[in-house]
């Protein structure tokens, strides 16, 4: 009599079985993680916009002035942020400023389901808003 080899048709189905179950357990974390990422991503972003609104406003005595909103300080000699990020989505947020000579208002919102929070940057620091 010959033996043979190879899986039967039990086992097969007990690997896909076992490996179903571990995909299911691990790709929500992975899709929690990847929103935190986003969001830290997001308001380091906002970070980043405020130490340039207010680097221009140690150098300039104001907000705004030459620079007549956030967009134009990625274009000003010296340089204050290093690309314009303004109604553009970035880390899975929308980022929005409003600058006027006393005063500055950035968000970031969540764009579709890539993010969990959205955020508000103020001189005051940043608030999570939802």
């Amino acid at each position: 009599m010959r033996k043979r080899k190879g899986f039967t048709l039990v086992e097969i189905m007990i690997v896909v079985a076992i490996i179903a179950l571990l995909a299911s357990i691990a790709i929500p974390n992975l899709l929690t993680a990847r929103k935190s990422a986003n969001d830290a991503a997001a308001k380091a972003e906002l970070q980043t916009i405020q130490t340039a609104i207010e680097n221009y406003a140690i150098d300039n005595g104001n907000y705004t002035g030459q620079a007549a909103d956030r967009t134009n300080l990625s274009y000003l000699v010296p340089t204050y942020l290093r690309e314009d990020v303004d109604s553009k989505v970035k880390a899975g947020h929308t980022f929005d400023c409003t600058v006027s000579l006393s005063d500055y208002t950035c968000t970031a919102n969540v764009s579709g389901s890539q993010g969990t929070a959205n955020y508000t940057l103020t001189p005051v620091g940043i608030n999570k808003t939802n």
